[in-house]
């Protein structure tokens, strides 16, 4: 008994990279091509990113597109009609482990899912369920930002702040996109302010 294929062929897309690469505006690139082609399209993003809009998916140049904020990954299955055809999902790193079997459903369903967020958090290490669903996904896009000390192609989104909390939502007074060996070098060189003021105190 062979398993009846859905009409349309479903597909996971993962773009990828530091802060300021270039994710979120690919996102909104290949959505506006998907509703030029007259492909029923829906966008989400998680409730905890309200940076530039609640409502919108914006990327750090500006360009947005209409989306829906929702608390846990569960939500995009309801909110997605058996029209839907393309499926955005912007800052996927902040999103519940969920998302992956979310993801894995809507391409089953015949669903074309763009997926954009983080690889890494601001210690280097993957982020949330971004490994997870580069795994799985049919297609991975890694951008890279530009190293602000050096001018190489930066892949960490070093902080700036001592916070240490996972989440720190911020823009470039917050975060700077770094290579490798900057990376490096800028944590050795935090650490060693920090030390200098524990001993001091």
């Amino acid at each position: 008994m062979f398993l009846e294929l859905p009409l349309h062929s479903g597909s996971i897309e993962v773009v990828t990279g530091s802060m300021f690469s270039g994710k979120t505006e690919e996102l909104i690139r290949r959505l506006k091509r998907a509703k030029i082609a007259g492909q029923e399209t829906c966008i989400f993003k998680p409730l905890t990113d309200s940076r530039y809009s609640v409502k919108d998916v914006v990327s750090h140049d500006r360009n947005l597109i209409e989306s829906v904020a929702v608390g846990v990954s569960e939500d995009i299955l309801s909110l997605c009609s058996n029209t839907t055809r393309v499926v955005g999902i912007d800052e996927a790193q902040f999103f519940d482990m969920g998302l992956v079997e979310v993801c894995k459903k809507l391409a089953l369903r015949g669903v074309r899912v763009i997926i954009a967020g983080l690889d890494m958090d601001y210690l280097g290490r993957p982020f949330g369920p971004m490994g997870s669903l580069m795994a799985i996904a049919d297609d991975v896009t890694k951008v890279h930002a530009i190293c602000t000390r050096c001018g190489s192609l930066a892949q960490f989104s070093f902080r700036l702040s001592s916070d240490k909390k996972l989440v720190s939502l911020g823009e470039k007074d917050t975060y700077e996109p770094l290579c490798r060996n900057c990376y490096k070098k800028a944590v050795e060189d935090k650490i060693l302010v920090i030390n200098e003021i524990t001993s001091v105190n």
